[in-house]
């Protein structure tokens, strides 16, 4: 014979999550109030920030810089970011488009793709640091010239690139300034203008 008394239907129900807010409860009061408040400003993520920050030399358009960085920031987002050099644009974020193109020791490379960290005691050149004061350089005089730049966006990347495609030998011809200009992309398709400017310099003998 059952001597239970009659109980609702959801009185387990019930009964389970008394005991589990009992539980967390009782974790809350034995957890340091310090530790607590520490996690609700995310102190936590601050101290390991500080401490995973990494020393870093460049030299940056002639200007040498001592920095601390986080590994996972990108050369990218170090001049722009931190160190507003912001001439140099964020354009697809995937090395698509080329528009953060900026030189490595000489070398073109998509800033985005690359974290800051890997470059310690590089010499980086922007657009910032291709004019010589107020006197453009050849490339930058020639685009003005030929209108190479339409909405401007994508030019920092589009100039850096067109002076290294010279720098490297490879602006002998409209179809071989063409092909080592593919990484760059201009949305509003100026890309005739692009190559009359860079055959200008390329033709002129001038240095770059």
């Amino acid at each position: 014979m059952n001597t239970e008394p009659d109980l609702p239907a959801n009185h387990d129900e019930a009964r389970r999550n008394f005991l589990k807010q009992s539980s967390l409860l009782t974790a809350l009061a034995l957890v340091p109030g310090p530790v607590v408040e520490a996690a609700a400003q995310n102190l936590d993520e601050r101290v390991a920030s500080a401490f995973e920050k990494v020393p870093l030399k460049l030299e940056i358009n002639g200007k040498k810089y001592k920095l601390d960085v986080e590994p996972r920031t990108t050369l990218l987002d170090l001049l722009r970011e931190q160190l507003h050099l912001t001439g140099t644009k964020k354009g697809c974020d995937y090395g698509q488009c080329g528009a953060c193109t900026v030189h490595m020791d000489g070398q073109r490379v998509n800033s985005c793709l690359s974290f800051a960290v890997m470059h310690d005691g590089k010499k980086i050149t922007t657009i910032e640091g291709l004019a010589d004061g107020d006197k453009l350089h050849p490339m930058q005089a020639a685009f003005v010239k030929h209108d190479g730049f339409q909405c401007g966006y994508c030019t920092p990347g589009q100039i850096m690139s067109a002076v290294a495609c010279v720098r490297e030998g490879h602006a002998d011809s409209e179809a071989e300034i063409r092909e080592y200009m593919s990484g760059n992309i201009c949305r509003c398709g100026a890309y005739t203008n692009i190559v009359a400017a860079i055959q200008e310099v390329k033709n002129g003998g001038q240095k770059v």
